[in-house]
């Protein structure tokens, strides 16, 4: 079974914070790259964040992204008036003589640490955990996606190569009849030429320029590519895209080396066909995961 590098998935709760979302969309990429701009209150999961889309990814360009509106009353907070007066004395004591008024000293107090006491580390925890229980919802239905595209883009493969194979076959009807012309060709040009020949030589050098012209290897190299990539493809492991891809470069030298040899038009016609059906296969494999 294949998947896809393309895929998009989201889940969203609301919470006893407010409402939390969570998009990721996937892209094919040659390697993980993973993008991301996380509110600073979610620094210290980014570790755990990327660890999980990494594991269950693997491959392709990754956009997370999280929406969250989290609503004021969830959140606590008390002055701590000694930390406030103990800034505010301090203060005075630092700026003797001026004409600073108390409120202004109480303004630059309450910003400073500890002046404000809230239940926002608390909150901030049981926050962080819901987003990671979300990240892996969104991760299966990216995953889901995935693995619908891929077996659509199986189809079409298997389609592509068996294409491929039956104009193998046909190129395989031709070959006696290929070689039955070479003769006739060969034969005809020393008659014209109206010399005496030595028929011993003549099938001595005839022999030579066919095994020269052979593409018995060649498409025997060329139907076992085309069964080791469909192997390939049902194999368990969830990552195929570059194996396939160096199957399918192995399956193109097959293919341009009977091109060179073919020396037939009905061959080559059939080669250009097989190089537009393997062009098509690279060109999906550019988004198999």
């Amino acid at each position: 079974m294949l998947q896809s590098m393309t895929g998009f998935g989201n889940a969203s709760i609301d919470s006893e914070f407010g409402k939390i979302s969570i998009d990721i969309k996937s892209l094919n990429s040659k390697n993980l790259d993973i993008n991301y701009s996380l509110n600073p209150m979610f620094r210290n999961i980014e570790s755990d964040i990327r660890s999980i889309l990494t594991t269950s990814l693997k491959r392709g360009k990754i956009d997370f992204k999280i929406n969250f509106k989290i609503s004021d009353t969830n959140f606590n907070s008390n002055l701590n008036h000694a930390v406030i007066k103990s800034y505010i004395k301090d203060l005075k004591k630092i700026t003797p003589g001026t004409l600073i008024e108390g409120a202004e000293f109480l303004k630059i107090a309450i910003t400073l640490p500890n002046s404000i006491e809230s239940n926002r580390s608390e909150l901030d925890q049981k926050l962080q955990g819901s987003i990671k229980e979300l990240a892996k919802k969104a991760i299966k239905k990216v995953t889901d996606f995935r693995v619908q595209e891929g077996n659509s883009m199986e189809l079409d493969l298997i389609s592509n190569l068996d294409t491929i194979k039956n104009k193998l076959l046909g190129i395989e009807e031709l070959i006696p009849e290929r070689i039955s012309l070479i003769k006739q060709r060969l034969t005809k040009n020393l008659e014209s030429l109206k010399i005496e020949v030595d028929q011993n030589r003549f099938e001595q050098e005839l022999i030579y320029y066919l095994e020269k012209l052979d593409i018995n290897e060649e498409l025997v190299r060329l139907k076992n590519h085309l069964i080791y990539f469909k192997t390939t493809m049902n194999e368990s492991q969830v990552e195929k895209g570059k194996k396939l891809t160096f199957i399918s470069q192995e399956i193109g030298r097959e293919i341009n080396t009977i091109g060179s040899k073919s020396n037939n038009l009905l061959m080559q016609q059939a080669v250009v066909e097989m190089k537009n059906e393997l062009e098509k296969i690279k060109e999906q494999l550019l988004n198999v995961l």
